[in-house]
């Protein structure tokens, strides 16, 4: 890897899925009736998504998609952003681009025209705050290598991957692009697995990636961990990955988080939330906190605390896009 010439005019550049989300309350009953896998994340076709839209109860739509969750947060916090993601050319699209660049992040892909419609992703939020999303993945799916170049990546001191976005071919392509681009770049990639149904369809991708020295940073849940290792064992399968990944970090939902990087291990508990309202965009949060944290070259136990604060933060209200002071939350001085 090439040293990088010039100083970042972003801290963080980030390809995802460009999706809104569209959030409704519903009771138990409603996740059994409909069928959904509860707690988890169906991706659903043209027909499911109108069919399933009609079931929700009164919704709210509020921009949304891993990567630019992750952003939203890190520019709430003060960092430069940059985003990469295909919307389509209709309502839904202007929503998103006006809520991304209205949280003063760059995001110049254009808007594809025709079908298929801007991705959606349709949430089901039960009373203990567990989400049931099911996506429509729509004209994401679409983003072409085209939508980027070298030079854009080279711009940003981290090149942020969500998993979710590996699925379709033409994305994977740019992001294989995007990583090559980064690294020539002397920049540093951070990856987040996603979900274990991604790790079930692309495991092999994404071992290979870390075998190839391609990852620096990498973001995983519990579960996650087990589907990417092999093991149920907590223990067992970070003590297998972590001398793989220069930064590992691995999310425990309500006991907190781990970070394993040059043979040391951090550990950070979770922070109290008074009442858990919904859990979308915890993992996004989490990862927004302790990018913030490293791109300031902050401690990599304070980085872990910023990811904490601002995952609680998420879950306290709907939706997965910051709505309280998270410069404030972390007290974090902003260079």
């Amino acid at each position: 890897m090439s040293h990088p010439a010039s100083p970042p005019a972003f801290d963080v550049i980030a390809i995802g899925n460009a999706i809104v989300d569209v959030m409704a309350p519903c009771d138990d009953a409603t996740i059994v009736r409909l069928g959904l896998l509860r707690g988890g994340m169906t991706l659903v076709d043209t027909d499911s998504a109108r069919a399933l839209y009609e079931a929700m109860g009164p919704a709210r739509e509020i921009s949304g998609g891993s990567a630019a969750n992750t952003l939203a947060g890190l520019a709430a916090l003060g960092a430069r952003c940059a985003f990469i993601g295909q919307v389509a050319d209709d309502q839904l699209g202007e929503v998103f681009a006006h809520d991304i660049r209205a949280g003063g992040i760059a995001f110049a892909t254009p808007a594809r025209a025709g079908d298929p419609p801007t991705a959606r992703c349709l949430i089901f939020v039960t009373p203990d705050g567990q989400r049931t999303m099911n996506t429509y993945l729509g004209a994401s799916q679409f983003l072409p290598a085209a939508a980027l170049d070298a030079a854009t990546i080279a711009e940003a001191s981290v090149l942020y991957l969500e998993g979710y976005l590996w699925d379709p071919e033409e994305p994977r392509a740019a992001m294989r692009r995007a990583i090559a681009a980064a690294r020539d770049a002397g920049r540093e990639v951070a990856f987040t697995l996603s979900d274990a149904f991604v790790i079930a369809r692309h495991g092999d991708d994404f071992r290979a990636m870390i075998d190839a020295g391609e990852i620096d940073i990498l973001f995983a849940n519990e579960h996650e961990l087990a589907a990417l290792t092999g093991s149920d064992d907590f223990e067992e399968g970070l003590a297998a990955l972590a001398p793989q990944v220069p930064v590992l970090v691995v999310t425990r939902s309500e006991n907190g988080a781990v970070c394993v990087t040059g043979g040391e291990r951090f550990a950070v508990p979770a922070e109290p939330v008074e009442r858990v309202v919904d859990t979308t965009g915890a993992g996004d949060l989490f990862a927004a906190g302790f990018l913030f944290g490293h791109v300031r070259g902050r401690p990599v136990g304070e980085s872990l605390k910023f990811g904490a604060i601002c995952a609680a933060e998420i879950i306290s209200h709907y939706g997965a896009r910051p709505e309280a002071d998270l410069k404030l939350l972390v007290g974090a001085q902003v260079a």
